[in-house]
């Protein structure tokens, strides 16, 4: 079971990506329900996920520094 939680809200992002503020809503949502650990994977994912989708780019901004 464990990353269960990562790979669920890879799926909603994914599912989600079509529209900009709910993508952001998601990802504010799963920063709150990850461990710091799936936290620092999803980034790197949504590093790569959102290389060619500029449109979803300011919702990184709920990511951790």
């Amino acid at each position: 079971m464990a990353g269960s939680m990562l790979e669920y809200t890879k799926t909603v992002l994914q599912k989600v990506s079509f529209d900009a503020r709910l993508f952001g809503r998601e990802l504010k949502k799963a920063m709150q329900h990850l461990l710091p650990n799936e936290i620092e994977e999803l980034k790197q994912w949504l590093l790569q996920f959102t290389t060619d989708k500029p449109e979803l780019q300011p919702a990184l901004i709920y990511l951790p520094a």
